[in-house]
């Protein structure tokens, strides 16, 4: 009887051992730093939790419900809720030189949107694509909103370690994960400030 418990032991341990492989995945990523695509190992189907958990905060404004505030010095962006409340989420921002402020709204909303690289972005490295297909490889990751007619969008990414540093060209970055959430709970025409 111990030897059939040992050999179920054995046999749930290696399944489990082949789930935990298999939800890694090696992706190839944008590295802004590096201006050019590099191979990344992930975890989970969307490339990984955000190293800053998204929290409901005690978040006192006079700005409207379903606004959403960057605050890009503390690599935070909130979305006002009800009752003195925010969601509060973790995000990358524009490296030195590529930050930037104001208001706006949210003029469109995409699933895996395709990505074309800015011509700064082609100035600086001409052998980017001029166009990628959306989809897990994506830089612009799992969603997008896209601000006014801006080239900024806030969208996804599968390099959660970028979360809370300083590393895009200008746009602002969460999790896949996280950028998900937010898209499920904002519309189009939602206000969008972002503060230095």
């Amino acid at each position: 009887m111990k030897s059939v418990y040992l050999f179920l032991s054995v046999v749930l341990l290696a399944i489990l051992s082949m789930g935990a492989a298999s939800a890694n995945q090696t992706v190839r990523v944008y590295d802004a730093d590096l201006n050019t695509f590099v191979d990344r190992e992930t975890t989970g189907a969307y490339g990984g939790g955000s190293p800053i958990k998204k929290q409901i905060v005690d978040y006192e404004t006079n700005l409207a419900v379903g606004t959403i505030v960057v605050e890009t010095s503390e690599r935070r962006l909130y979305l006002v809720l009800d009752g003195g409340k925010a969601m509060r989420y973790g995000i990358g921002v524009g490296r030195e030189g590529a930050t930037w402020a104001g208001t706006n709204t949210v003029s469109r909303k995409a699933e895996w949107p395709d990505w074309r690289p800015t011509a700064n972005m082609l100035r600086r490295d001409p052998t980017l694509p001029r166009y990628m297909e959306g989809g897990p490889d994506n830089p612009l990751g799992a969603r997008a909103l896209y601000i006014g007619s801006t080239m900024y969008r806030l969208h996804g990414t599968s390099e959660p370690w970028t979360i809370g540093t300083a590393v895009s060209s200008g746009c602002i970055r969460l999790t896949n994960d996280d950028i998900i959430d937010l898209y499920n709970r904002v519309q189009v025409g939602a206000r969008v400030v972002v503060r230095r």
